[in-house]
């Protein structure tokens, strides 16, 4: 049996009428989901709480349009359309499907990379008692015009923002968090994360951890389903307006009102809405491992 026949078996096959419908509705979804910040970059406008997610991580509004199956699912007629798609490759000159052996040659060290640190991240119990402290380690002992977000003024003063990183103890887990300490408060932190580290630290608690797995989803590219895609970028979405309404900044400009984590209310909330994107980010977890797993074992079959 040839390869082409062997791949045509161990394939799940769309026809137009099942496939297109679905991209047809992930357009939509996504264009949804990036409307706001289109329309502001046409305008010339910013958001200092939601265009981080266009600008910290690389994902396009155009790239979210692109509607992946995941991997070994053959998309009838979708040659033409889908043909120079990084990662595809066609199929008796009709059809369409992602390229696994390409794809492996290409991306291989970066699936490894993220299966490793996705489950070492769902083996390790979650953390709840950071409280945020990482935006205010961010801004400590910095001037006015040194701030990051200039345009929002501090919700409770420089002198005070300083008080309370001096009064709490903090312990940032998240490199990509930490990297961004301002040199004072670098060595109040009691931990020290690296890049080198970071599968040996990270936890499902941290919120920076949680809008990461969208990072890690996009990263995967085809084999990753573009409904789990848009899933992660809703999470992210919703952990970002927290982390600033958490965060030393001022955002009430934007309808967001302030999660006081200097005080004992506001820790309580901090900590609920913690534990609730750790769930979710966990599941998401182990939609996108689960992917992984489909893609290797789709490739294994494939080469056998």
């Amino acid at each position: 049996m040839t390869a082409m026949a062997q791949d045509r078996r161990r394939a799940t096959h769309l026809s137009e009428p099942e496939w297109r419908p679905r991209a047809a509705e992930h357009r939509a979804r996504a264009d949804a989901l990036t409307a706001g910040h289109r329309a502001r970059r046409q305008r010339g406008e910013t958001h200092a709480v939601e265009d981080f997610l266009f600008t910290y991580y690389s994902c396009s509004p155009a790239e979210l349009r692109r509607w992946h199956p995941g991997a070994g699912i053959v998309l009838h007629g979708a040659a033409e359309e889908r043909g120079a798609w990084r990662h595809y490759t066609t199929v008796d000159g009709t059809d369409a499907r992602v390229d696994l052996t390409a794809y492996f040659a290409k991306r291989g060290g970066t699936v490894d990379y993220v299966e490793r640190l996705l489950s070492a991240t769902l083996e390790r119990p979650p953390r709840f008692g950071c409280f945020g402290l990482h935006e205010w380690a961010m801004v400590y002992r910095m001037t006015p015009e040194e701030l990051r977000h200039r345009s929002l003024p501090l919700r409770i003063g420089h002198r005070e923002t300083d008080a309370v990183v001096e009064s709490h103890p903090i312990a940032c887990t998240h490199f990509d968090a930490y990297r961004f300490f301002t040199p004072a408060a670098g060595p109040l932190n009691e931990l020290r994360p690296t890049r080198e580290s970071q599968s040996a630290m990270e936890q499902a608690g941290c919120l920076h951890a949680g809008m990461d797995v969208y990072k890690w989803a996009a990263k995967l590219g085809p084999i990753v389903p573009g409904a789990l895609l848009l899933d992660c970028l809703v999470l992210a979405s919703d952990i970002r307006r927290v982390d600033m309404r958490a965060s030393p900044y001022d955002v009430s400009s934007f309808g967001l009102p302030a999660i006081p984590i200097e005080r004992p209310e506001g820790k309580r909330e901090y900590a609920r809405l913690q534990r609730g994107f750790t769930e979710r980010g966990n599941g998401l977890r182990e939609r996108i491992l689960e992917a992984i797993t489909t893609a290797r074992r789709v490739h294994a079959a494939v080469a056998a």
